[in-house]
């Protein structure tokens, strides 16, 4: 089967051409999802191919994404593929962070290892080749940081002009420093992410504007090969779960998407199950899987968390992601300012580090092994979705005693590292060292 456009909803699965210029479906204003084919070859021949892939040098092979170009087939050619070898983030071993979140084991897959130091990278490298395919001058996207940083880049890298809105005051300096760097006109609009998303919509077709945020379905095409690369890492053993942050919720559509795929076209013989954890601030999922009636989604009109990655009240891609976790029998948890706070301090303690919305990770996983959801045993994957260096202000603010929640109320530096002030005498220095 040749790739289309389908509308996610069961109720409709309208289909339209890979190359129309839609991100909603014209008929039920569903969101829109692409569809293949099974793969020609056979899983064991492809799981050959991939491996081989990661000795190679060409720019395609080199990348994360491409490297499973035969899971997301919606190209023609590649030649509009612009690539900043995104992906080939690893999985790296955590053993004090597995005691504190009560796991024998726990491993993290680190997306903070990207170009931009995000996971946006594998979604921006497919929505920029999209643009290039159907011609488009000019993208752009509603950002709290990360996918400013990406877009930006993987823009400015492809010829496009990357135009960006983020919401005056609410963006971290380190990812607005990069997209700064990376060329972009970047407009500060008086509104919450969810308003301006709204509002750069309406004005999309109308300037000739091509959307990269996660409504676009190639993102999440790009993002569904970090499950790929992730069982590729662990030679197809699945885990028990993969915890994610939870924010306008593209990954946890990519993932279970991707492994969805996966299964179903005989890669694994089951799936993982999915937990998606939320700011307790910034919670509307979480607050929809605890409701009766899962139709009615109700936005949080003024989210609130310093995890700015996550600080989304609204997110769009809330129907898919509903689908991916209760396909995987998955569970959303939240969780306190403190509870990230504290969690992303372990995480750092493990020579890792990571952005603030990735310690939401740990913190849930300690939350639900507590409440007996993940047993101590469990096979478990962490997705850390962002650099350390994303938001460095967090960290020192934290380690210094002075980190305050959003409503002003003091976040205690229960792992804190402060600098020491001492005088230019060896003496006194060395007696501290060995004190």
């Amino acid at each position: 089967m040749p790739a289309e456009l389908a509308c996610f909803e069961e109720r409709c699965r309208a289909r339209f051409s890979i190359t129309d210029l839609l991100y909603n479906c014209p008929r039920c204003g569903g969101l829109l999802e692409a569809v293949y084919g099974k793969p020609a070859l056979p899983p064991a021949e492809l799981k050959k191919i991939w491996r081989e892939r990661r000795s190679s040098n060409a720019p395609l092979d080199q990348s994360g994404v491409w490297r499973y170009r035969e899971l997301i087939p919606f190209l023609d050619d590649y030649s509009a593929v612009v690539t900043l070898r995104e992906g080939c983030t690893p999985l790296l071993p955590a053993p004090r962070a597995a005691e504190y979140g009560g796991l024998d084991a726990l491993f993290f897959k680190h997306q903070g290892f990207n170009p931009t130091g995000s996971f946006k990278d594998n979604g921006m490298t497919c929505g920029a080749a999209q643009a290039l395919r159907l011609g488009m001058k000019r993208v752009a996207c509603v950002s709290t940081g990360n996918t400013s940083a990406s877009m930006a880049a993987y823009a400015s890298a492809a010829g496009l002009q990357p135009v960006i809105f983020i919401p005056h005051g609410n963006i971290a300096f380190g990812k607005l420093a990069q997209a700064l760097e990376y060329g972009a006109k970047t407009i500060q609009v008086q509104a919450n992410f969810d308003q301006i998303l709204a509002l750069v919509r309406q004005l999309a077709e109308k300037l000739g504007i091509y959307l990269l945020n996660s409504i676009n379905p190639f993102r999440i095409e790009g993002q569904k090969t970090i499950m790929a690369e992730m069982l590729d890492q662990r030679d197809w053993r699945v885990p028990d779960w993969v915890v994610l942050p939870g924010g306008n919720l593209g990954n946890t559509s990519a993932f279970g998407k991707g492994l969805r795929e996966l299964k179903e076209w005989g890669f694994i013989d089951r799936l993982p199950r999915l937990a998606v954890i939320q700011a307790e601030g910034a919670a509307p999922f979480y607050d929809l899987m605890q409701s009766v009636d899962r139709r009615h989604f109700r936005p949080v009109t003024h989210p609130e968390t310093l995890a700015t990655a996550i600080k989304i009240g609204d997110p769009v891609s809330w129907p898919k992601a509903l689908h991916e976790v209760i396909t995987s029998n998955g569970v959303v948890e939240k969780v306190t300012e403190q509870e990230i706070a504290d969690a992303k301090s372990i995480i750092g303690i493990c020579g890792i580090g990571c952005e603030p919305a990735s310690g939401a990770t740990l913190a849930g996983i300690r939350k639900l092994t507590r409440a007996g959801v993940i047993q101590k045993g469990s096979e478990v994957i962490a997705v850390l979705t962002g650099n350390v260096l994303k938001d460095p202000n967090y960290i020192h603010e934290y380690h210094l005693g002075i980190l305050k929640d959003p409503k002003g109320s003091a976040i205690a530096s229960n792992f804190g590292n402060p600098p020491i002030i001492l005088p230019n005498d060896g003496e006194a220095i060395a007696h501290f060292l060995d004190s």
